[in-house]
């Protein structure tokens, strides 16, 4: 029953990466197996689907999208060009305000709310929007691992060592993975001035967009306080962030209808949610549990743990640098919810605390998609923008930005969560 649990689950990871567009069907059809052939019992179903998760998600994904539609961030935009002398300075603001936004919501929404701003610009200035747009997908990615609340991985990691907002901004006396992540953001300022240094045309903001309904941003702040709110109660129903992001979205959508008279940007709202990540996560607990049902997940702890041994810097190191390379090729949901129990196997094992593990985790596997235009959605998302542009994305396009924002990220956070948590 081992052998074959571990023969599906890798040969789903191989499909997922052949075969990107059908990545959900993949994962469905491996949940599918591992119920009909009783790698995952019946009865441990209910405990497998995080529901807190999904709620998250989706009712982020319906804000997000009464955001867009308010246009609030083409304002926000606006008023960084008027601050930026020339070129390569406003595709550094525009990447930091990426990396800003993609901090509390979803790293895609975050490049559809940007990049087409961005694109403006450079069809403006008559300039190649290519390096502007990628800048963008690989801040997005970077700065998602900040908060809770920043990228699903986040999400899974929060609800998996149960986190809460705070936790990832202070815990336990010492500082948390929001630092580490904003010092591998400035980190890639440097980088940024270095790639673009040619670029010195003159830009201008021109004309001012008119925000429609400030409504949609106040939500998403009142999002954002009720989570930090919501992460000092104690023994809260497991669904409570989830609730509340879900009630938000269904309080702006009741006030669009009721108020504004706009149905139709419900409908907008509703069909903007990426079902898709929705259905992938559902099929992935389903996966996760069946192999740590089977006993794989254990067998693969006390794997690396023979590995580095007793030594945690080794391991710490291991399991960083080893996400990168991993999360450069597949994709970091599955990856992220696969290593969880890992971790928690290995630091179990050893008797030390998880966090130092739990973070280079998350920061390796966060950045890592950044070295490969198919490494992570928010890639996929910009190269897929700028095809429509008339632009192909060769590997060699995207490595020209992405290796360097990697090195540059990933060594400032590797080095900061180590010298803090070790």
């Amino acid at each position: 029953m081992k052998i074959a649990a571990i023969l599906l689950f890798l040969a789903m990871y191989v499909l997922m990466t052949m075969f990107l567009n059908r990545r959900v069907w993949i994962v469905l059809a491996t949940a599918l197996i591992y119920i009909v052939s009783g790698i995952l019992p019946l009865r441990s179903i209910p405990e497998a689907i995080d529901w807190n998760v999904l709620l998250m998600i989706g009712g982020t994904m319906v804000l997000v999208d009464f955001f867009i539609q308010s246009k609030m961030p083409n304002r926000i935009a606006e008023a960084l060009l008027d601050r930026a002398k020339n070129v390569m300075w406003i595709i550094i603001y525009m990447s930091l305000f990426a990396g800003f936004i993609s901090a509390f919501i979803d790293n895609v929404a975050t490049v559809l709310m940007v990049a087409p701003v961005g694109i403006a610009i450079c069809r403006k200035l008559k300039i190649s929007p290519v390096p502007m747009i990628l800048s963008i997908a690989v801040s997005s990615n970077l700065q998602g691992a900040a908060t809770l609340v920043g990228d699903t991985t986040s999400i899974m990691l929060g609800a998996y060592a149960k986190m809460d907002f705070t936790s990832f901004f202070w815990m336990e006396g010492r500082p948390g993975i929001f630092f580490a992540v904003e010092l591998g953001a400035l980190a890639t300022v440097p980088v940024m001035m270095f790639l673009f240094r040619k670029d010195r045309q003159r830009v201008e903001a021109g004309g001012r967009t008119q925000v429609e309904d400030l409504f949609p941003t106040w939500m998403l702040l009142a999002m954002i306080a009720l989570l930090i709110l919501a992460s000092f109660i104690r023994h809260k129903p497991a669904v409570t962030n989830g609730m509340i992001c879900c009630i938000l979205a269904a309080v702006t959508a009741l006030r669009q209808v009721l108020k504004r008279r706009q149905a139709d940007s419900v409908m907008h709202a509703v069909k903007a949610v990426d079902y898709d990540t929705l259905v992938l996560l559902f099929g992935l607990f389903l996966v996760i549990q069946g192999i740590t049902q089977a006993g794989v997940i254990d067998d693969v702890a006390r794997g690396i743990a023979s590995v580095g041994g007793e030594n945690i810097f080794l391991l710490y190191t291991i399991i960083v640098w080893g996400s990168v390379a991993a999360s450069a090729f597949i994709d970091n949901i599955p990856y992220v919810a696969t290593m969880l129990p890992v971790i928690r196997g290995i630091t179990s094992a050893l008797g030390v605390e998880p966090y130092l593990l739990y973070f280079g985790l998350l920061t390796g596997a966060t950045l890592g998609g950044n070295l490969t235009p198919v490494g992570a959605s928010a890639n996929i998302t910009a190269s897929g923008l700028l095809k429509k542009e008339g632009y192909e994305i060769t590997f060699g396009d995207f490595a020209k930005i992405g290796i360097p924002f990697t090195l540059a990220a990933v060594t400032a956070g590797y080095l900061f969560i180590w010298f803090v948590w070790s």
